[in-house]
């Protein structure tokens, strides 16, 4: 009898852990395709209501290079040679000469505000003194040879050339078929005798050279 009772027992306690729900394994890897996940989109930019940004942004460059940078770091810095400050329009799929801008047509070299050209003391461009100052730049493209000119009309808006103020005038030569320049760069190059200001545009580049 005491046999029938323990066996009847051990079948009970069988019978209730099979009936037991079973318990996800905590090791259980799941899938981004598994789960259905709230992905939160993204957050949409509130205008700016002080003024838009310009999609031409305005940027300097320094001779020499990352002048501020340098100063921050040595305060005994000697001063600047010269800086340009200039507005950086893009191609957005147009062609330089056949979209933005024609041959024989006076160009600003930039966007916006006229480019302005700082020297920080008297200069030699292409073996041409230069006083020490603040000049408008800007430019005549022709195929092969951009003219350079150096104007006294500061801080004023686009480019309306007024030539009785013209200061002095290059002629550089222009290259043709580099590699392609998404936004209107100008910088400055170290040279042996001084720099070199790099215009570059779509596939097209010119220098001006400078001695200090």
């Amino acid at each position: 009898m005491k046999r029938i009772s323990c066996y009847i027992i051990i079948c009970l306690a069988a019978g209730l852990i099979a009936c037991q729900p079973k318990t996800e394994n905590k090791n259980t890897v799941i899938h981004d395709s598994d789960a259905s996940r709230s992905v939160p989109s993204p957050v949409k930019a509130t205008p700016n209501p002080y003024t838009a940004v310009d999609v031409s942004p305005m940027d300097m460059a320094y001779f020499p290079d990352d002048y501020p940078i340098v100063k921050m770091g040595n305060p005994q810095t000697p001063p600047p040679k010269a800086r340009v400050i200039y507005s950086r329009p893009h191609l957005q799929g147009r062609k330089l000469f056949v979209n933005l801008q024609q041959y024989g047509q006076p160009w600003r070299l930039g966007a916006n505000e006229s480019t302005e050209l700082d020297l920080y003391q008297d200069s030699y461009i292409q073996d041409k003194k230069v006083s020490a100052g603040r000049y408008m730049i800007y430019c005549i493209p022709q195929p092969g040879e951009w003219t350079i000119v150096l104007n006294s009309n500061i801080d004023s808006w686009g480019l309306k050339p007024d030539s009785t103020r013209d200061v002095i005038k290059f002629s550089i030569p222009e290259t043709a078929n580099n590699r392609a320049v998404e936004y209107f760069t100008m910088i400055f190059q170290k040279t042996d005798p001084g720099a070199e200001l790099i215009m570059a545009w779509d596939d097209r580049e010119a220098r001006l050279p400078f001695r200090f």
